[in-house]
């Protein structure tokens, strides 16, 4: 990652003061770390991923609309919209292009309708209890994006002055933040969707390959406008410290696809979740999946990289400590790989993963000790032989507790719990309660247990 030589931005949400500590006229990088506390709407939040494109045939923000009130009833709390700018046609791949190739970043895709149209989505939103945030492509643009022309001097150029392109996204140009002006623009742009349609945050595309100083320059702008909730699409610690409230679990997701191959194990995830907990703040939000949009297009279903571990992954993705993610179509068990620079619509009907993530959302919004962050419970594993081929833990907070026993393993499993509990327990989406010692002493292959002491 490039990092700023000659700007130093030292920035506190508290008080949302902003102090620039000049260098020549230029900023340098922060001396002091950024703190910022996530906003109370997200500490029992769910977030879904919205790919407008493929969400309803006609691709549109009147017709996702429609789909407000049953997301709402799913038990979404967040809608993350997928890039809603127009798209570059210099370089273009495919038919549409890629979301990511953002061709102005004050505008919509006429293809997805009207800024009145994108308003009156975020207002209804709104009204139903759910927040909006926005992709954010800070790190290129499109060819044609006309800061090309108006900003030469703002893209990244190798030794002969060619622009150059990130990795092999050969249909953007990466900019070079480098240049103060960028950052008054880019930061600018974002507060524009903000202030005047109402955005609630942005989930910041590859955000570890953005200078870390520019991040709470933005946010510190962001904050005086309305208390926004951040998003990094990268899994750096550091970004935490920078203006970030939420980071992808990247690593946590990449386990799930290898217990389910087989490659690893119950004790793997012990493992995982104490160094996970251990090395990023209390505060700090992770973001659980079983797909996104990188995901599904690029590596596979849940259903090709999971098989019949699906339910049980989607279970831990909830119940572990962090916020959940559904990316358009699970609830549907889409079961197929989205085309990412063409048409490819999602065919929505009836599937049994919708109540199921309908009964996880319910449970993680009225259960404190799955609250996200800090105030979320600690995770204490329960079972105590290290070759189980099944995991078993505890979330307490306030007094209450959820229990969560799975078989991480193709094969049926015995299992025996190293505490007794007299309490009646009420199993996930079952209004009657049992006894512990009720419940089958096997295992079958990839079944859970979620429970919750009455």
């Amino acid at each position: 990652m490039r990092s700023l030589t000659q700007c130093t931005v030292f920035a506190t949400i508290t008080g949302l003061a902003l102090i620039l500590l000049s260098c020549g006229g230029n900023k340098t990088a922060a001396d002091k770390a950024f703190t910022m506390d996530p906003p109370e709407w997200s500490r029992n939040a769910v977030i879904y991923e919205v790919n407008l494109r493929q969400f309803t045939p006609e691709g549109t923000l009147a017709a996702f609309r429609e789909h407000l009130p049953r997301l709402k009833e799913l038990g979404v709390d967040i809608l993350w919209l997928m890039p809603i700018h127009p798209i570059g046609e210099i370089n273009r791949k495919g038919s549409l292009g890629s979301y990511y190739s953002v061709k102005d970043y004050k505008a919509m895709d006429p293809a997805y309708g009207t800024m009145e149209e994108f308003r009156a989505m975020v207002e209804e939103a709104h009204s139903l209890g759910m927040y909006v945030i926005l992709d954010w492509v800070a790190n290129h643009t499109a060819w044609d994006n006309p800061l090309m022309e108006e900003h030469p001097e703002w893209y990244l150029r190798d030794s002969t002055g060619k622009v150059l392109s990130p990795y092999d996204w050969t249909d953007v140009a990466e900019l070079d933040f480098e240049q103060q002006g960028l950052w008054d623009y880019m930061a600018g742009a974002m507060e524009f969707w903000v202030r005047d349609y109402g955005v609630d945050g942005f989930r910041c595309d590859v955000a570890m390959m953005v200078p870390q100083d520019f991040w709470p320059y933005a946010i510190t702008r962001l904050q005086q406008v309305h208390n926004v909730f951040m998003l990094a699409e990268a899994e750096e610690v550091y970004l935490h410290d920078s203006a970030f409230h939420m980071t992808y679990a990247w690593n946590l997701h990449h386990l799930f696809n290898r217990i389910a191959r087989g490659e690893s194990d119950a004790d793997s995830l012990r493992k995982f979740v104490a160094r996970d907990l251990s090395k990023f703040p209390p505060d700090a939000y992770r973001m659980n999946f079983t797909s996104n949009h990188d995901e599904n297009s690029w590596n596979g279903t849940e259903y090709e990289r999971l098989g019949d571990a699906v339910e049980v992954m989607t279970v831990l993705s909830y119940t572990l400590p962090g916020m959940p993610l559904i990316y358009s179509g699970q609830e549907a068990g889409l079961n197929r790989r989205l085309s990412f620079f063409d048409k490819d619509s999602i065919e929505w009907k009836e599937h049994p993963m919708r109540q199921l993530y309908t009964d996880l959302g319910q449970l993680k919004h009225r259960h404190p000790a799955l609250r996200n962050g800090a105030e979320g419970g600690e995770c204490e594993f329960v079972e105590g032989d290290a070759g189980a081929r099944y995991v078993a833990f505890l979330r307490k907070k306030e007094g209450r507790e959820v229990l969560v026993v799975a078989n991480l393993s193709p094969e049926p499993v015995p299992y025996q719990l190293s505490f007794t509990c007299k309490e009646r327990w009420a199993p996930l989406g079952d209004e009657q309660d049992i006894l512990l010692e009720q419940l089958p002493a096997t295992l079958g292959p990839w079944q859970y247990y979620v429970l919750e002491k009455k």
